[in-house]
């Protein structure tokens, strides 16, 4: 089967930074020959280590020819197969930069601007970017999957996304029944597994230093029937293979640590989204939680004489 092809956008090097060897290969796929397309399956099939080794090697996994691994990357847009692999092993160093190194490569090219607006110019162009590679009938799809109240959703984060799974978790349990919040302790999913049905939704974050337990997650969930939700980066996290929506957004930013600025961007409009779907059923429950609000006395009233 081809893999899903992503439209080229005008005027935007396939090249940039922003743009993944996985992106220039979807977006050529099309024009490729058939022992091409052979060999993008076979790269695509464990991206991006199935690149990483001799184009010998490379070749023989997609049983076709070295010259048919040369015309490939030169037609992707590669001068050689040495730079193409050389792309794969800078996208393979990017998923798993620690904090450190992070703020040493921004530290090194940082310009005289303040932080103030450096972070600006990195979240509004983190934003540009992921908006013009978000799909909108995909994030449609998704919202009307999200807003199925036969469908139980169950929310998971790692160290980091964990506290925007709650934050989804959140807004969704008010919107909505049927809501779970994982824990983020791996030990304790098989339990959530247990209560999982064929047709049930699992929103999955997993940014760059992906965790292994999430892969393994999404794919006992995906082969029992569940439908998942991926939030993860530009360069993609294994989850996504199990995954029936994939949302890559942008997250580099000039700190140590990645933002979460766009991920809760897109989060907080498909909270929208799916309140907007099922609003008269959404009031109530509203309205059934602010008069709970007011019998704890939660929130503090102003007093009135």
């Amino acid at each position: 089967m081809a893999p899903d092809r992503r439209e080229d956008r005008k005027g935007e090097n396939l090249q940039s930074a922003a743009t993944t060897v996985s992106d220039v290969i979807h977006s050529h796929y099309e024009g490729l020959t058939r022992a091409e397309k052979q060999l993008a399956e076979s790269l695509l099939a464990n991206y991006p280590v199935s690149g990483l080794g001799s184009i010998t090697t490379i070749a023989d996994n997609a049983g076709v020819s070295t010259p048919t691994v040369v015309r490939m990357v030169q037609k992707l847009g590669f001068r050689g197969y040495p730079e193409f692999q050389a792309r794969l092993h800078q996208e393979l160093e990017a998923t798993i930069s620690g904090p450190i190194a992070k703020h040493d490569r921004w530290a090194s090219n940082a310009p005289g601007l303040h932080i103030l607006n450096r972070f600006a110019d990195a979240i509004t162009s983190n934003l540009r970017d992921t908006l013009s590679d978000l799909d909108t009938a995909s994030f449609d799809n998704a919202a009307a999957l999200l807003a199925d109240r036969k469908r139980s959703l169950y929310f998971v984060g790692g160290r980091i996304t964990g506290s925007i799974a709650e934050y989804f978790f959140t807004h969704m349990q008010v919107i909505r029944p049927k809501t779970t919040l994982m824990s983020s302790n791996s030990s304790s999913w098989p339990q959530y597994m247990l209560n999982m049905s064929a047709g049930d939704v699992l929103v999955i974050f997993d940014i760059r230093r992906y965790e292994h337990d999430m892969a393994t997650l999404a794919e006992v969930a995906h082969a029992n029937g569940v439908s998942i939700l991926l939030f993860t980066d530009q360069w993609t996290s294994p989850v996504a293979k199990h995954a029936l929506h994939t949302f890559r957004v942008r997250i580099e930013a000039p700190s140590a640590w990645d933002s979460s600025v766009v991920t809760l961007f897109v989060v907080e409009a498909l909270i929208e989204a799916v309140q907007s779907r099922s609003w008269d059923e959404t009031k109530e429950r509203m309205n059934a939680l602010e008069g709970l609000f007011e019998q704890t006395r939660l929130f503090r009233r102003p007093d009135r004489t």
